[in-house]
């Protein structure tokens, strides 16, 4: 990028016609974000990259070596961005999500790599903005802020704290904090907790939030003023409300299971709220979702459809993410200075990319790359993460009875939401065989267990999961799971469990499904256990191959994968399992998983 100098000369003299633009784009409709209007007939100039001029007629910027596109009529979209997502949960790396996004009219991600973090700590956040740096659009970092996620409930494989913030924030391409998960610790005054956020706001950068609880009341408003400054856990129109009444950016999240733009929109569509206020998000986003359906492109299209006006929906995933984020002044609109992030589409309602023009340049047409896109090399230490002490068998994964324990138990269940992240605190009355509990098929109680994988660690705890509706003798294994990636298996016999966690250490990491003894859907993911470096239509096809293997053991969920890799995510209710125990996020303590 020139010197703000040149670069500013540069922009005033093409805008003047006293040098020629390297590209002009004639005959769009402008879709003025900052203005909320559609202006046809428009031509827009670009010079080194950035917007020089934007009007009726760009004709005097135009010279001999002046690539000209004709829009013919088609929108001028300024492009896409998502402010908040993590990468890993696409299971491909920085360049992999960006060739899957980009085409489809992606132009700037706000990424928080907290997965990557919990195992590498801050030597993994600098793989992922190393390789951020290197991309064709744009692609900015949040400072992971809690690893753990929730201390002394977990443990990682690496830790972040106030140290670590401040050497992160220093760094180019780091944008703010991640999103800040340890709310009870913020509301309490952890030190180290608004120590990070202090760190953040002497830096002038953002503050991300992370507020999963349905308490509204004074615990919300301790953890509002420590300084989020967003959220993206809301599920009901009154969280989406309330978090902009108090200042806060609610960020309307449309992934591949968590569907809660529908639930809340109507904050805009019916109670009329400023929109201006609000942002669409992923969050996460499956390998499949983004090969098949799309990525913001796809949000924008489902935002339409809950009765959004086209323009608003798509203020909500550029000027308003630009302006929250403090880039305003470089991107998230179309106009003189800004990087020329152009989208053009022929249907703002049916958003489907037909050029996608990124920092000056045409790096897709009709689905096609027309760029190269960057070589990036990992070490071995990151395809290297998945460390169990021995061979797993059957009984380790045994739930034996309290010693004292007699007749039927109370048991604490973890209860999967279908298209939620929060999960229900259930109880099942069971009865001991043997002096061990064994699953029910028939009451929908599978076996969950979290086996520890990252260096110098060991154990395995066990606990009841009930939702995925298994049929069969089958397990299902994963080292995706939030936040520490431990390995998580869930089954409803032990040789099926000790099969698939095997099955999955010899692959160095991913996903696994196995069914009456033998491994039917696996994709590898050697890279800390979470991503891989095929191309996501690659990853797609194997991440498909695990849905099937959900579907063939009776699983009728939308995107179960997704469900199962949050069932560790110990700061979301109501109960969770860690290496640790079974937490009650709701009241954050430790529960048996058996009562007599």
């Amino acid at each position: 990028m020139p010197s703000s100098l040149k670069l500013t000369r540069a922009l005033v003299d093409t805008a003047m016609g006293r040098a020629p633009a390297d590209l002009v784009i004639r005959n769009g409709q402008w879709v003025s974000v900052q203005s909320g209007e559609i202006i046809p007939g428009t031509d827009i100039a670009v010079r080194d990259g950035h917007i020089a001029y934007v009007g009726e007629d760009a004709s005097h910027t135009i010279g001999k070596k002046t690539k000209v596109i004709d829009a013919k009529g088609r929108y001028l979209v300024p492009g896409l961005l998502d402010g908040h997502m993590h990468v890993e949960s696409g299971m491909v790396t920085v360049t992999e999500f960006v060739r899957a996004v980009a085409v489809r009219g992606t132009t700037g991600m706000f990424i928080d790599p907290h997965e990557i973090a919990n195992i590498f700590g801050l030597k993994g956040v600098k793989l992922m903005v190393d390789e951020a740096q290197q991309q064709p659009i744009h692609v900015w970092v949040q400072m992971p802020s809690c690893v753990p996620s929730a201390p002394g409930f977990e443990s990682p494989g690496a830790h972040i704290g106030p140290k670590e913030v401040a050497q992160a924030m220093k760094w180019k391409g780091i944008i703010g904090l991640g999103e800040m998960m340890n709310f009870p610790g913020v509301f309490m005054g952890d030190q180290n907790m608004l120590e990070e956020m202090s760190i953040t706001h002497a830096h002038g950068k953002t503050i991300g939030g992370h507020y999963a609880s349905p308490d509204l009341g004074l615990p919300f408003h301790g953890y509002v003023a420590g300084g989020a400054e967003d959220d993206h856990e809301g599920t009901h129109l009154e969280d989406a409300v309330e978090r902009v009444r108090q200042g806060m950016k609610a960020m309307l999240r449309y992934g591949s299971s968590w569907l809660d733009v529908a639930s809340q929109v109507g904050a805009i569509t019916h109670l009329g709220m400023d929109s201006r206020r609000f942002i669409l998000v992923t969050d996460d986003s499956h390998a499949q979702t983004l090969s098949h359906d799309g990525h913001m492109d796809r949000v924008l299209r489902h935002a339409v459809e809950q009765g959004l006006d086209p323009i608003t929906a798509i203020q909500m995933m550029t000027i308003n993410t630009a302006e929250h984020f403090g880039l305003s002044r470089e991107m998230g609109m179309i106009a003189p200075g800004r990087w020329a992030d152009v989208v053009l589409v022929k249907d703002l309602r049916n958003f489907k990319a037909e050029m996608v023009i990124a920092k000056g340049q045409v790096i897709a047409e009709k689905g096609e790359w027309k760029v190269s896109l960057p070589k990036f090399t990992y070490p071995a230490w990151v395809t290297n993460s998945v460390h169990l002490k021995k061979k797993l068998t059957a009984s380790d994964f045994i739930l034996r009875t309290p010693k004292k324990a007699n007749g039927v138990l109370k048991a604490n269940v973890i209860g999967v939401i279908e298209n939620q992240a929060p999960t229900r605190h259930l109880t099942f009355d069971v009865q001991p065989v043997d002096s061990e509990i064994k699953p029910d098929i028939a009451r929908d109680i599978a076996k969950i267990a979290l086996i520890k994988r990252h260096d110098g660690m060991n154990g395995i705890m066990v606990g009841l999961v009930s939702g995925f509706g298994f049929t069969a003798k089958c397990a299902v294994a994963s080292t995706v799971a939030h936040d520490s990636h431990h390995m998580i298996v869930v089954g409803t016999d032990e040789e099926s469990m000790a099969v698939a966690g095997n099955a999955l250490a010899r692959s160095g990491g991913g996903q696994v499904v196995v069914r009456n003894g033998k491994v039917i859907g696996q994709v590898e993911l050697k890279i800390a256990g979470l991503m891989s470096n095929e191309r996501a239509d690659v990853v797609a096809r194997k991440a498909g191959t695990i849905l099937k293997g959900f579907k063939s053991c009776g699983c009728t969920l939308n995107n179960p994968n997704m469900q199962l890799s949050l069932l560790a995510l110990v700061v979301i209710p109501e109960l969770r399992i860690s290496d640790k125990g079974l937490v009650d996020v709701t009241q954050f303590k430790f529960v048996p998983v058996l009562e007599g």
